[in-house]
């Protein structure tokens, strides 16, 4: 994989703003940098970056949160993800990469609008529909990088407590992310891991610490609304230009 300096720049940017976001906001790494990253990278690559970096984000956060984790919830949907991330892998791979790129797009403004307009009143329960979270969030994130969405419905639907779901979605980031660099990995032809350039590694992850730390301070000074508010807004508009680019790609616009 081939990129240019100003393509480095603007993915470590990204990382960086993306972690910032997910300390303030609590907005997955995957919202916001996914369609940009599949932009700047390809949908196939630059989904991998940011399965990695959220499988190591998810690992530091665990070890703080690791009191408040559900660990029964997290054995229930955790080990079904692979049942999601395996068909997963085979759409990346065998998917030209603008219907890709609409696919990337498409599902995360999806998960943007279901997150944001799911009925209130809704009340489900039950191991099934925790198994059914745990099978879409883990090929929403081998296609996409985002995990969460699907698992916040379950987590709203069935009244998960705050706080012991936002601590138990951080090993489940972790798996959702591993399993998905390994299917993807040993399902293609080339390994995309390996083509990365390796200097990318440590800056990215030097950006995504910088963001946490910064977030961590700044998230005492800004309402979390506004935050959120400021996060949708940058990932929709994310969304809707990858899914533009890919629309633009595919019919040769």
């Amino acid at each position: 994989m081939e990129l240019s300096v100003w393509a480095f720049v603007f993915i470590v940017a990204t990382i960086f703003v993306g972690a910032l976001m997910q300390r303030i906001a609590g907005m997955g790494l995957g919202l916001l940098g996914g369609p940009v990253l599949s932009l700047v990278a390809g949908p196939v690559a630059g989904i991998l970056i940011i399965n990695v970096l959220a499988s190591v984000n998810a690992i530091m956060q665990t070890i703080s949160v690791r009191e408040n984790v559900d660990w029964k919830k997290f054995w229930l949907i955790g080990p079904v993800m692979a049942l999601g991330a395996l068909p997963g892998a085979w759409v990346v791979h065998n998917t030209p990469s603008g219907p890709l790129q609409v696919l990337v797009g498409g599902l995360v403004l999806l998960a943007l609008l279901v997150t944001s307009f799911m009925p209130q009143r809704m009340r489900v329960d039950g191991p099934q529909y925790a198994v059914a979270s745990g099978v879409a969030g883990g090929f929403m994130n081998t296609l996409a990088g985002i995990a969460g969405p699907a698992i916040t419905v379950y987590a709203q639907a069935s009244r998960w407590p705050a706080q012991t779901f936002a601590a138990t979605l951080q090993p489940l980031f972790f798996v959702s992310g591993a399993l998905s660099l390994l299917f993807k990995e040993i399902s293609g032809d080339v390994s995309v891991f390996a083509t990365t350039p390796v200097i990318l590694w440590p800056l990215c992850l030097v950006a995504m610490i910088v963001g946490i730390f910064l977030g961590t301070r700044v998230s005492r000074r800004v309402p979390i609304v506004q935050a959120r508010k400021l996060a949708v807004i940058l990932a929709t508009t994310g969304a809707a230009v990858t899914m533009f680019r890919g629309i633009s790609a595919t019919f040769g616009a």
